[in-house]
């Protein structure tokens, strides 16, 4: 029987100017034919799967697909070519366009002419019956009122800008979940043979040791179980006192201990998502990547770099592209209120910086002003997506924007201080209040503030209790105020100098 990988639909969006490929399972020996804007080509069944591969094709449409094995045919329509990104990471990707800050006003008034599409990738945790029958009910759709309410408000608002400054259709893959360690999207060999991050794996097996399959079932279905009632009586807390804190819910219905018992059906697990969501989309043919995740890796912030640039490189291998663009959201400024200032977020966002500056065919959206303090999910998305769309546009479209905000550059240790310099500073600061963050240490490596005075497109600081300064750092803070930024409204990106 003939099938057609699922991401091919109706509506769906077709990378311009590369290969593309499409894929399925078919009979053994069958050949099959695909046909789109008038090339065909023909590929055979090996192993029930077969691969067709056509030529790169110029923005345009509205087409007709059909794929064929002489028994069945395959017929898909209002295809259009244009530009194709994957949008993944966790909850500040997945966070829903009716949610979103404006999001309700600009649902009221969406229509198809956007020239946004979207995919969104079904979110199961374990390949059973239920999955492929949830999976055949995946389509690319249209914008409108109703098809866009849950659309990736990230996504969406970085397809807008970026359909309107091409002037092609934007398709937009939503492959994310909230609260998901980076180590769930990835395979099991890159976590086991990385002895940085091999501890993600060691501790799950610790987890599941001794347990059954069938015993490591009845405990995740017991554990949702037991979450559903919860849920409902924490909806019945807020509706009573709507301030009504997650800490003292779960002093009252006692402890969620979410997401439950890390095992083999749990969707947190390590490498879970890699095989249940991203292998289901791939090699579908995109133009890159789209990367806001972070947050639940902060237990481990010393080991992000290198989790992160292995996402990077298994990603890139699986689609065979190497240079494929990948463009990190840096995660913004954050911290609840009852928590002190633990400071993982900083490496976090220094980790981030740092695979931009290391990895070729990257880009970064630096957002430390668009944070909001205890909340985990800022609601203001526009500029997070038209941030990407600017860095999308200036490194792998040859637009001429300005992409980036001043970053941290080099040192030069003068009269007493530290002059700083910084990358996309020309046109000098624009400071917003009272210019702050900036922290100042010897070789003690025991940070005070510092006084701050900007000099064109550098900053020099100092602080009299410091008699031979080493090491500078600026908003070294998991949530401070971002008050320095330069001409393009995008702030000066956290950093320290002393690593």
């Amino acid at each position: 029987m003939l099938k057609v990988a699922n991401i091919f639909s109706n509506d769906m969006v077709l990378q311009r100017d590369k290969n593309i490929t499409v894929w399925g399972l078919g009979d053994e020996e069958r050949t099959v034919t695909v046909t789109l804007n008038g090339v065909s080509v023909q590929t055979q069944v090996c192993d029930g799967r077969w691969t067709a591969v056509l030529p790169p094709m110029s923005a345009g449409g509205e087409y007709e697909m059909t794929v064929s094995d002489g028994c069945t045919e395959k017929k898909f329509c209002r295809i259009m070519i244009g530009e194709v990104w994957f949008c993944g990471g966790q909850s500040n990707m997945e966070l829903e366009l009716q949610n979103a800050k404006g999001g309700k006003e600009v649902l009221e008034n969406l229509t198809p002419d956007c020239n946004v599409r979207f995919y969104y990738t079904q979110k199961r945790g374990t390949l059973d019956e239920m999955f492929y029958e949830d999976e055949n009910n995946t389509a690319w759709s249209q914008a409108s009122k109703d098809n866009s309410r849950a659309w990736s408000a990230v996504g969406f608002f970085f397809g807008r800008k970026l359909a309107k400054d091409l002037g092609v259709t934007v398709g937009l893959i939503g492959c994310n979940w909230g609260g998901t360690s980076a180590s769930a999207w990835v395979d099991r060999p890159t976590l086991e043979n990385n002895a940085e991050i091999r501890s993600y794996i060691d501790e799950y097996e610790k987890r599941i040791e001794g347990k059954t399959v069938e015993e490591q079932i009845k405990e995740y279905r017991d554990y949702q179980k037991f979450e559903r009632v919860w849920d409902k009586k924490y909806g019945e807390l807020l509706q009573k006192d709507p301030t009504m804190s997650w800490e003292k819910a779960n002093e009252i219905l006692g402890d969620k201990n979410w997401p439950g018992p890390i095992n083999c059906v749990n969707p947190f697990r390590p490498t879970g998502l890699f095989e249940t969501m991203v292998s289901r989309v791939c090699p579908y043919t995109i133009k890159g990547f789209l990367y806001y995740q972070g947050e639940s890796d902060d237990h481990k912030p010393d080991s992000y770099y290198t989790l992160l640039t292995s996402l990077i490189k298994l990603w890139r291998e699986k689609w065979g592209d190497d240079e494929l663009p990948f463009i990190i959201v840096q995660l913004p400024m954050f911290k609840y209120a009852a928590d002190p200032d633990y400071k993982h977020w900083c490496k976090i966002r220094e980790a981030q910086m740092r695979a931009y500056k290391t990895v070729k065919n990257t880009g970064i959206a630096v957002i430390s002003d668009c944070g909001e303090f205890n909340e985990i999910h800022p609601k203001n998305k526009v500029p997070v997506g038209e941030r990407l769309c600017l860095q999308a546009e200036k490194l792998f479209y040859g637009m001429d924007v300005k992409a980036f905000g001043p970053i941290y550059k080099s040192l030069e240790y003068k009269n007493g201080g530290i002059e700083l310099s910084f990358d996309h500073a020309e046109n000098g600061f624009v400071v917003k209040g009272e210019a702050q963050g900036f922290e100042i240490a010897g070789k003690d490596e025991e940070f005070v503030k510092a006084d701050i005075t900007i000099n064109g497109s550098k900053i020099f600081i100092k602080s009299d209790t410091v008699e031979k300064p080493l090491y500078a750092r600026y908003n070294w803070f998991n949530y401070c105020e971002v008050t320095i930024f330069n001409e393009t409204g995008i702030p000066l990106a956290p950093f320290r100098t002393e690593k």
